[in-house]
């Protein structure tokens, strides 16, 4: 990973227009091909990022200016970032990913998934589980299933889905729609409980919202599964 603390200014061309003004801000590079600017306020989010498969170019002295590519559909997502003054610019060797700890997942999470890949069909009508950890190359899909017209599923489980949890189950949508046999696949994110802005934001995306509960599926009570789609 590559840590570049500068001052520096940004745009961003594609489904929108964005500027950022010349500012300190930390540039993080990820081996995977993400790129996160940040500031030091505003917590966790980025103020842009771009999300892997990319393309990174870095051209000339300072002021230094990178630029990556991503290809969406037809279109091209573009971010350009000019670096006036580098404070810092330091790489770390993160080892492989097989290597990188992730997040363990809690007992109830990891307890979901089991029920939910014996019974799958909690997470959407029809569905039958093909494999549980489905492997990409930034992290394993809860479950991978197909449902009653043969088509893929992608379903990232969660307690409690956040809109991080959408982020994650689009960044896998993305990687496994890069291969033809995954073209059409869709995502459901199952959880006990969905924020509202996590909902809003996965159904502008066209993932599919399922709010499951532990006694329904261990047969303690009577179903009463939610399902909202985009």
């Amino acid at each position: 990973m590559r840590l570049i603390v500068a001052r520096c200014s940004a745009q961003y061309s594609g489904r929108l227009d964005t500027v950022l003004p010349e500012a300190l801000r930390l540039i993080m590079v990820k081996e995977d091909g993400s790129i996160l600017i940040h500031a030091d306020s505003g917590g966790y989010k980025p103020l842009n990022w771009m999300t892997p498969p990319t393309v990174i170019e870095q051209e000339g002295e300072p002021p230094q200016r990178i630029v990556v590519r991503k290809h969406a559909g037809r279109s091209e997502d573009r971010l350009q970032i000019i670096l006036t003054e580098v404070l810092s610019d330091v790489t770390h060797d993160m080892g492989s990913p097989e290597e990188a700890a992730g997040l363990a997942k809690d007992g109830v999470e990891a307890h979901l998934q089991e029920l939910l890949a014996e019974r799958p069909h909690h997470c959407g009508e029809g569905l039958r589980l093909v494999r549980r950890e489905w492997p990409t190359d930034i992290g394993p899909v809860d479950l991978m299933c197909r449902d009653a017209d043969d088509e893929w599923v992608a379903v990232e489980i969660k307690r409690i889905a956040t809109i991080e949890s959408v982020e994650q189950i689009t960044r896998y949508l993305e990687r496994l729609r890069t291969d033809p046999q995954f073209a059409s696949c869709r995502g459901v994110l199952a959880a006990q409980s969905i924020k509202p802005q996590a909902r809003v934001l996965a159904q502008s995306r066209g993932i599919d919202c399922v709010e499951v509960d532990l006694a329904v599926l261990r047969g303690e009570r009577e179903p009463e599964l939610r399902l909202f789609t985009a």
